[in-house]
């Protein structure tokens, strides 16, 4: 089963997958597993992004291939864009290199009191 057999089959509807099981080693493992959040989209996003990225976020190029207006091409990244949760591109520093920044004086006492309490 592929996975819009499986969204065909659970209609949009939130589902858990509760065995894993390795193809070449015959491992299998069972536990509550979350899917990715692009799994998470339904088929026809899920080929809308797969389409984007392939065509290198050229929104020229998506308006050519699924035949619609920008408008629509930014209307429809900005819906995908809010049912995902973005990974922190830019983390907080770490203490360590907080503390070296101040010995070497590159940002006050008071600058990294708010970096090391998350202020920044």
């Amino acid at each position: 089963m592929d996975w819009q057999e499986l969204t065909n089959l659970t209609r949009g509807q939130p589902f858990v997958v509760e065995r894993v099981r390795l193809a070449g080693g015959g491992v299998a493992i069972e536990g509550e597993f979350e899917l990715p959040q692009l799994a998470q989209l339904s088929i026809e996003d899920q080929v809308f992004v797969t389409a984007f990225v392939r065509c290198h976020g050229s929104i020229k190029e998506m308006e050519r291939i699924f035949g619609v207006s920008y408008p629509t091409i930014k209307a429809r990244l900005k819906r995908i864009t809010q049912m995902l949760d973005f990974v922190e591109t830019d983390p907080a520093p770490s203490r360590t290199d907080v503390i070296d920044r101040l010995r070497r004086g590159e940002i006050t006492a008071q600058q990294a009191l708010s970096e090391l309490e998350g202020r920044t």
